[in-house]
């Protein structure tokens, strides 16, 4: 084989992988890879490292495809930290490339070195390596693309010397196809068709795992067919049912006597894509007990750490089609009661905002959502419908997600319209994603619920007894001269008969365009 240089050999693997478009904010431990940049890549810049892998995220998740990004050596992988623990709860396949200093410097401690790279983001990647050799380098990366994409999906980092790139090599690279989804046990199929045939008011709760697999309109002819009610998991960070099907029954809360008494009614619950289940607030143990339960998840870890009922391994998809071959017809429950849009008022109610939004967003859209303080009202008046990933959300709670993954969401959808539905505190965290919304011209609309407080930080520990809590109140942030700053079209809504005009005229616009949304202090109990 020719000889040719690392740089070289990498762009052929990552051609061959479908990994040419980059998401980075690049330093000079990173110049090496990115010189004389190919004319068929892209490179998605970011003005801070958060942004950049939330961004990603939001692009992987949203095209059901690995990212590939770019960070600058220790300080660039520490400011990406928070959003790289969000895309190992959110499952993203991201391929973390960061730069690392000249080897021969390395033992010296030198200025940008990486001090332990491997180790510094985990434990939240796959897995973690500097290659031995420069021309180790290629292998190292086709190694993490099958990290990344088997499941369960999640990051993974590579750390690569600047020195490396420029080594010639005439090592071959194979690329391979992504490593595919693997199907339950027949016993273990056999044992949860039997309770299903059995049950009389069984339950499906849809984890975020079915809409990552493409396997919406599986589960929806499953649920269907065995006349199973469906429930949305706490904290679901995508929407793996539509929410106006008649067998939609609702969102489970994350505390535990909220979702056993929700649950109470069936003799069977099936979990599918989630775990068994993610809390968010204790207030002591529940007094009724759980259905019996069934488990069906590609984490191992998942299912070891279930408190209680039957795990199954298995791909949602494949698990969910083994039962639909099999499972028993039955017919379809009494569909719950829907909630009336609220009454306009000023100051707007969440309530109203959702709904509105509701009326007006395209059947294709997808929604990215960070409005924290407002997830009952998102939950009760904006159903999604879509069975291809209508919506997106963060899994970990760390703040900032949103506005950047709404800005990957359209890069790797540009043939949807993407909708933002974002807090003033969330916004905050990663506004410098905008820029690069108005660089690629892409047409997102960003809706901001200004409250003009972390309210869920003041709702939650008002519940919990806390008093005088310092760090909620955020005054009067001017989102719309930020927004202008950065390249983007604006509008302001203080009017609830205001909402619904500004919104039709915004979501048209080819170009991204905030809208600046008041909205009252809600004072609602979140769970």
């Amino acid at each position: 084989m020719a000889t040719r240089t690392v740089r070289d050999a990498t762009r052929e693997l990552l051609r061959e992988l479908g990994l040419t478009t980059v998401f980075g904010n690049p330093g000079t431990t990173e110049i090496a890879f990115l010189t004389e940049w190919p004319d068929d890549f892209t490179y998605v810049l970011a003005l801070h490292e958060a942004s950049v892998v939330a961004m990603a995220d939001g692009y992987a998740r949203a095209a059901r495809r690995p990212a590939l990004v770019n960070l600058h050596s220790a300080g660039g992988v520490g400011h990406a930290l928070g959003h790289i623990f969000t895309a190992y709860r959110n499952n993203a396949p991201l391929i973390i490339l960061a730069g690392q200093q000249t080897r021969s410097l390395l033992p010296d401690d030198p200025f940008l070195g990486a001090v332990e790279a491997t180790n510094f983001p985990k434990p939240y990647v796959k897995w973690s390596c500097e290659p031995a050799r420069a021309e180790d380098v290629p292998a190292a990366l086709a190694r993490a693309y099958h990290m990344a994409t088997q499941a369960p999906m999640g990051p993974v980092f590579v750390s690569v010397p600047v020195d490396d790139w420029d080594v010639e090599t005439s090592k071959p690279i194979v690329s391979r196809p992504a490593i595919r989804g693997f199907a339950p046990d027949p016993s273990a199929v056999d044992e949860l068709v039997s309770a299903l045939d059995a049950a009389e008011n069984p339950a499906i709760v849809v984890g975020p795992g079915i809409d990552g697999e493409g396997a919406v309109p599986d589960v929806v002819a499953l649920a269907e067919k065995v006349g199973a009610g469906v429930w949305a998991p706490p904290m679901g960070a995508r929407c793996s049912f539509p929410e106006d099907h008649p067998q939609f029954f609702g969102f489970l809360q994350p505390e535990r006597k909220m979702l056993a008494s929700a649950l109470v009614e069936h003799d069977l619950v099936v979990v599918i894509g989630a775990p068994a289940f993610t809390y968010h607030v204790y207030r002591g143990e529940s007094e009724t007990a759980l259905p019996p339960l069934f488990l069906i998840s590609d984490d191992e870890q998942i299912l070891a750490r279930a408190a209680e009922g039957t795990g199954i391994r298995a791909t949602p998809k494949l698990a969910i089609r083994a039962l639909l071959d099999r499972a028993a017809p039955r017919q379809t429950p009494k569909p719950r009661t829907r909630l009336e849009k609220p009454a306009a008022a000023t100051p707007i109610t969440p309530g109203f905002a959702y709904a509105t939004i509701a009326e007006v967003l395209p059947d294709d859209a997808i929604v990215v959502e960070e409005t924290p303080s407002h997830r009952n009202e998102l939950h009760d008046h904006l159903p999604i419908r879509s069975t291809d990933t209508g919506f997106l959300t963060v899994a970990s709670g760390t703040l900032g997600y949103g506005l950047p993954a709404a800005v990957g969401a359209a890069l790797g959808r540009p043939e949807r319209k993407v909708v933002a539905i974002l807090g003033d505190g969330s916004s905050m965290y990663c506004v410098q994603a905008l820029w690069t919304a108005a660089q690629h011209n892409l047409p997102v609309t960003f809706v901001i619920f200004d409250n003009s407080e972390y309210a869920a930080v003041r709702i939650l520990g008002e519940a919990a007894g806390g008093e005088k809590v310092p760090g909620v109140d955020l005054g009067g942030i001017d989102f719309p001269a930020l927004a202008k700053s950065l390249g983007l079209g604006t509008s302001v809504v203080e009017k609830a008969e205001d909402l619904k005009p500004t919104l039709e005229a915004a979501l048209p616009d080819e170009r991204p365009h905030l809208v600046h949304v008041r909205i009252d202090a809600n004072p609602r109990t979140l769970y």
